[in-house]
C-alpha cells in the first residue's frame, strides 16, 4: 500500500487540488509541505496534535514538513469558523506563544539536519510595504470570489472587518513565500481553510507559472472539530501543566463509541490490519479499543512512562484496582477547616469539580456525586480531617470529572 493509499484508508484526506500529482510527490517522498499554526495560546492543543500526527506520518515516509507559526498572521486573526473578531494580541504575547510551540513541536517532528523546518511568517509579513504588496499581489485576487468563501460568508451578517478580510491574502502570500524560499510545493489544512489554500496555489501559478498543490485534512476537525478538543473544563492542551497526562488519557478514554475506531485510524500509528480486526468489536471490547487509543496518544504526547501511569490511575478509578497515586490530586490545608469541617459542596468547589456552591448543590441533588465509590445524596454531608488522611478520598462528579483530595 502506498503512503497516499494509506492516508485515504485512514480517512485523513478530505479534498485535494491535483490528486495524481500529489500522489506521486508524497509516495516518492518528494513533497515539501507546510501546515500553519497561529500562536493564539501558549500551548498547542488537541486540534494541533491531529495535524502534527499527519506531519510525523509524512516525514517518516521521507517528505519534508515545514511548521509555519503565524507570528505575523496572528496580528490580524483568522476569521475562519468565527462569529466575532479575535482578540488582538501584543507582539510580546505572540513571541512567547511562538517559543512554547517550538518546544512542543519538537516532540513530534525531527528538525535535525534539515529534515524539517520551523519558520515564523512574521519574518516576512511584518516588513512588507503595503503599496508594493497591493501592486504585487492585489491584481491576482477577485473580491467577488473572495466573498463567496465560507470563512467570510459566516461573518458577513455580523460584520467582517477589513482587517480580517486581508487574512486570505496574507495566508496566500505565506505559501508564495515558502515556495520561493524553501521549495515548498504543498499546503495542508482543515476544510475551513480551503479557500485560503486555493488562494495560495493560484497565486503561485499565476505569478510564477509553477505548480503548487493543496490538500485538506479530515481529522475530525471538520464535521466534529468544534467539539473535539473541548471538555467541560475547557480545551485539551498538550502542555502537561494545563492538561495533565492523566486528564489527556481520560479525554481519549471517553470518546464516543462511534468515534473510537475513526480516531484510532487517523491518529495512531498502529498497522491498518490490526485496526481492521477491531471493526467487529462491540460492547466491552469498545472499552478496550478506547484504552488502546488513549494509551497510544498519551504515549505520543507525554511518553510511555506517563502513559503507563495514566493507564494505571484510570484502572484504579474505574476498575477498582491499582494505585491512585497518579490521579489528579488536590491538597487541603488546615485553613480549609478553620470554620469547621467542610461539607460536600465545599469539597467539590475546593477540588475544582464545581464552580460554585450552587453548582455543587445541583450536582449532588441530581445524583452525580460520589465519594470513594459511594453516591452522596445529602448536601449537608460533612467530612472530618481524618477523612482526607492517608490515601485521601476520591471525589467524583459525573463520569469524567474527579479528583483525589488529601490533607496537606
Amino acid at each position: 500500500m502506498t503512503l497516499y493509499d494509506e492516508l485515504v484508508a485512514r480517512g485523513l484526506i478530505a479534498q485535494v487540488t491535483d490528486e495524481k500529482e500529489i500522489k506521486e510527490l508524497i509516495n516518492a517522498g518528494k513533497a515539501v509541505f507546510y501546515i500553519g499554526f497561529d500562536p493564539t495560546a501558549d500551548s498547542l492543543h488537541v486540534g494541533h496534535f491531529m495535524a502534527l500526527c499527519l506531519m510525523k506520518r509524512l516525514q517518516m515516509a521521507g517528505n519534508k514538513p515545514i511548521a509555519l507559526i503565524g507570528g505575523g498572521t496572528a496580528m490580524i486573526g483568522d476569521p475562519s469558523g468565527r462569529t466575532d473578531m479575535r482578540q488582538m494580541m501584543t507582539t510580546e504575547t505572540i513571541q512567547h506563544n511562538v517559543d512554547c510551540f517550538r518546544k512542543q513541536m519538537s516532540r513530534f517532528i525531527d528538525f535535525s539536519d534539515g529534515k524539517a523546518l520551523l519558520v515564523n511568517n512574521a519574518d516576512w509579513l511584518m516588513d512588507l510595504n503595503y503599496i508594493e504588496l497591493l501592486r504585487d499581489v492585489g491584481p491576482h485576487f477577485s473580491v467577488n470570489r473572495m466573498l463567496t468563501a465560507e470563512c467570510y460568508k459566516q461573518r458577513m451578517e455580523k460584520g467582517l472587518s477589513f482587517l480580517e478580510f486581508n487574512y486570505m491574502i496574507m495566508q496566500s502570500f505565506d505559501f508564495y513565500t515558502l515556495f520561493q524560499k524553501y521549495g515548498c510545493n504543498m499546503q495542508f489544512g482543515g476544510d475551513d481553510q480551503w479557500s485560503n489554500m486555493l488562494g495560495g496555489t493560484e497565486l503561485i501559478r499565476r505569478k510564477l507559472g509553477k505548480d503548487a498543490y493543496a490538500m485538506t485534512i479530515n481529522l475530525l476537525l471538520n464535521s466534529e472539530g468544534k467539539k473535539m478538543g473541548k471538555t467541560q473544563s475547557g480545551a485539551v492542551w498538550l502542555d502537561p501543566a494545563k492538561t495533565s497526562p492523566f486528564e489527556f488519557f481520560q479525554y481519549w478514554r471517553n470518546v464516543a463509541d462511534s468515534d473510537v475506531l475513526k480516531c484510532i485510524r487517523m491518529l495512531t500509528f498502529l498497522p491498518l490490519e490490526e485496526i481492521d480486526a477491531m471493526e467487529s468489536w462491540e460492547g466491552a471490547q469498545l472499552n478496550e479499543a478506547k484504552e488502546i487509543l488513549a494509551f497510544e496518544l498519551t504515549k505520543l504526547v507525554h511518553g510511555e512512562e506517563e502513559a503507563s501511569k495514566a493507564k494505571e490511575a484510570s484502572h484504579a478509578l474505574f476498575a477498582g484496582g491499582g494505585s491512585s497515586e497518579n490521579m489528579p490530586t488536590v491538597e487541603l490545608t488546615p485553613e480549609d477547616f478553620a470554620e469547621g469541617d467542610p461539607d460536600i459542596m465545599s469539597v467539590l468547589v475546593k477540588a475544582g469539580l464545581a464552580d460554585t456552591r450552587s453548582d455543587a448543590r445541583r450536582a449532588v441533588q441530581q445524583g452525580g456525586v460520589s465519594v470513594n465509590s459511594e453516591k452522596v445524596t445529602d448536601i449537608k454531608a460533612v467530612y472530618r480531617p481524618d477523612a482526607f488522611s492517608g490515601d485521601g478520598m476520591i471525589v467524583k462528579r459525573g463520569k469524567k470529572k474527579f479528583a483525589k483530595v488529601i490533607m496537606h
